[in-house]
């Protein structure tokens, strides 16, 4: 059976598909019954095909299938990419393609991807990492109690290899501990992403915000009162490239701060002396040369793992995401 595809206009994001919320429950190998789940994955033309297909391949391994398998095109994405997508969709029924007509940005796609989710949990695919195999059925179980809104893990970042883990990044773990770092960083590691799409629709979703989608996602949260956790084991392998860094000092990052310092003040989350004080600490760090913003990063938000296969669960309490939310 081959994918489904929606079609977005890209003048109309809330554009929905005709689907229905689903209430059944999926079974774990051991018997355990969670609520259904959705993976958004978006993905762009700079994507490698490789990649994606491990990234896809990561979710087909889940020891918790999830329900359904979103792909958000985030515009063309030429033969090789298409080629993958299909590939997956002649075989796995659970895949459905949300085609956007043009490139938005990751904002826009997991928006969309959100929206168009058929069940209320949602877990996050970026397209060139890779999901441990018990990833699903560890967060399945956590969010189990509806108590939680939100929902992060700790993730090992690699280079090159998979094998190559060189850091491994744990967030704060506790709710008190996430309420007082969202305040200056983002507080979820955003690959490893668990999302409860009720609440997060009922504040807003997610906001183009330029490299803070994520973080200013939780920080609205955090304002209305969403409680969120993070797990301490790794259950994701982050694809750590030399363009993160390039990322992360590129032009247009103060502007980027700026506007998230102001949106966590309008948030009711901090105020205007903090504001400054954040604003200063974290776009001195932006400013440091590619060499030197290596070196800090390592130090301030890796915790080196011991061995080759990298597994821990010390919590040092930092680390940044993807996107940048730092």
């Amino acid at each position: 059976m081959g994918t489904s595809t929606l079609v977005v206009s890209a003048d109309n994001p809330r554009q929905r598909g005709a689907t229905n919320r689903r209430m059944d429950s999926t079974v774990s190998p051991v018997g355990e019954s969670f609520e259904p789940i959705t993976v958004v994955i978006p993905v762009y033309s700079g994507v490698e095909p490789g990649h994606l297909r491990r990234a896809l391949g990561s979710m087909q391994d889940q020891t918790l299938p999830a329900d359904e398998i979103l792909i958000v095109e985030d515009g063309p994405l030429g033969p090789g990419l298409d080629a993958v997508v299909a590939e997956l969709g002649g075989v796995d029924s659970r895949v459905r393609r949300i085609s956007l007509a043009q490139n938005r940005g990751v904002a826009y796609a997991m928006q969309a991807g959100i929206e168009a989710a058929r069940n209320r949990w949602v877990a996050r695919m970026d397209a060139d990492d890779v999901s441990l195999p018990n990833r699903l059925e560890m967060q399945a179980q956590a969010a189990s109690g509806g108590h939680y809104a939100a929902i992060g893990a700790a993730m090992l970042e690699f280079e090159g290899d998979e094998e190559n883990i060189v850091g491994l990044r744990v967030m704060p773990l506790t709710e008190e501990r996430i309420r007082r770092y969202v305040l200056t960083n983002s507080p979820i590691n955003n690959p490893t992403l668990f999302l409860d799409r009720d609440a997060a629709l009922a504040v807003g979703g997610v906001r183009h915000v330029p490299n803070m989608e994520d973080y200013d996602l939780f920080a609205r949260l955090a304002a209305g009162g969403y409680p969120m956790l993070n797990l301490a084991e790794p259950l994701l392998l982050f694809r750590a490239d030399p363009a993160m860094f390039k990322r992360r000092s590129a032009r247009g990052m103060f502007a980027a701060e700026v506007q998230m310092q102001r949106n966590l003040r309008s948030y009711g989350l901090i105020r205007t002396p903090r504001m400054y004080v954040n604003l200063l600490v974290r776009s001195a760090f932006r400013a440091l040369p590619q060499r030197a913003l290596r070196f800090a990063y390592a130090l301030l938000f890796r915790v080196r793992p011991a061995g080759s296969k990298g597994l821990g669960s010390k919590e040092n309490g930092k680390g940044t995401a993807k996107s940048d939310g730092l």
